[in-house]
């Protein structure tokens, strides 16, 4: 006999939901949990991401009144800003909050929009954690996409969990397959997002969100290169989900402070996605080289297609012969990666694009006192390449 919803505890309730609905399928499971009592009151969070449309779908078949919230921590993706609003259209549902950080907050602790670079668990749960709690303190329960397929602590999922003795959470993919994922969006002809088709197959923030290469986890490309795999509205008893060990999961334990460094493009900042090692222009095995500032660039002629990535030092922001190396590299014919690293500033950053520089690295001390938006006026430097004017 179910339980009384006005009393029993979430903790009972959730153990009674997942005996009677353990052997129904997805649909039903939400279905059920958009009018059963035991639930109560209830919304669907959704980032609008690889694969959000497939439950967006099925609340607007259901039920498109069912409050939906979005979550924009204003770093997200333009395209997943557009794809929220196109997939809200398509499908007519009427009642989607975009619920955004509390922007006191944002001005006392992420000023700068730096945040994520040196403690990624204090952005997220600045600009989804808290942000959440906030919107579903009025709801009993929420929907969301997670399945027993993206591995790790999501491997156990049942259709519904208890969240601190405070609210359920319904999972009603938490069973299907990848293929079955695919075959509903097939199936219902329902719009991918945008990103997916250029490497994208897990979309998050667009800093910590990196493309996926063939044979990866689909979530590799989140927060790349750090021991973290959940934004945090996802805790495992309050705890943030950490990577502690290749294949395993767990509770975070300290980690040795590093110097943060942070990438610079005509995109923007981004966190550094080259996991490998910069060796000495000596090292004749290397696949990426730190050539000093004093380096003869003539040293790494004979394998220059074999370099993936040659990073130039600049020991100070007066010093320019790191400009000289890298206009040499370009005309030796190197094609392929090439950062400016070290001293390098906001003003000196359209001299480096049009000498072959790819991109800078940066200190986190210089990005939170150049924020982002210094480069980014620097970043239309081919409108300002007056050398190319003169010689067309």
């Amino acid at each position: 006999m179910p339980l009384d919803p006005a009393s029993a505890p979430v903790a009972d309730r959730v153990r009674d939901l997942n005996e009677r609905y353990r052997h129904h399928g997805a649909t039903a499971v939400l279905e059920r949990a958009l009018s059963d009592a035991q639930v109560g009151n209830i919304a669907l969070v959704s980032s609008f991401g690889a694969e959000s449309v497939v439950l967006l779908h099925m609340i607007s078949v259901m039920d498109r009144t069912t409050p939906v919230l979005f979550i924009d921590t204003q770093m997200l993706f333009e395209e997943t800003l557009q794809y929220q609003l196109d997939v809200s259209e398509k499908l007519g549902l009427t009642d989607v909050r975009s619920i955004r950080p509390d922007p006191e907050k944002i001005r006392e602790l992420d000023r700068f929009g730096a945040l994520h670079l040196s403690d990624p668990d204090a952005c997220c749960d600045l600009r989804k954690t808290q942000t959440l709690a906030s919107a579903l303190a009025p709801f009993d329960a929420w929907i969301t996409g997670r399945k027993r397929f993206q591995g790790g602590q999501r491997a156990a999922l049942e259709f519904f969990e208890n969240e601190g003795d405070i609210r359920i959470k319904v999972n009603p993919l938490a069973h299907w397959a990848k293929d079955d994922v695919r075959d509903y969006m097939i199936n219902n002809r329902l719009p991918r997002h945008p990103l997916v088709s250029q490497g994208y197959p897990s979309i998050g923030c667009k800093p910590c969100t990196s493309k996926v290469a063939e044979g990866e986890d689909e979530r590799a490309g989140r927060w790349r290169g750090k021991d973290k795999v959940e934004c945090g509205i996802h805790f495992i008893n309050g705890k943030p989900v950490r990577r502690v060990a290749e294949g395993t999961e767990g509770e975070a334990t300290p980690q040795e402070e590093t110097t943060m460094s942070v990438i610079v493009t005509d995109g923007g900042f981004a966190a550094d996605d080259w996991n490998g090692e910069l060796a000495a222009p000596e090292d004749t095995g290397a696949a990426a080289v730190l050539l000093p500032s004093d380096a003869d660039p003539e040293v790494l002629r004979d394998r220059l297609d074999q370099l993936k990535l040659v990073a130039v030092d600049f020991p100070s922001f007066a010093d320019g012969r790191g400009f000289t190396i890298a206009r040499r590299l370009r005309l030796m014919g190197y094609t392929g990666r090439l950062r400016a690293k070290g001293h390098v500033i906001a003003d000196q950053y359209a001299m480096a694009r049009r000498v072959g520089f790819d991109e800078v690295e940066i200190d986190l001390d210089l990005a939170t006192r150049q924020p982002e938006d210094q480069w980014l006026r620097r970043a239309e430097w081919k409108a300002h390449d007056y050398q190319s004017r003169l010689r067309a």
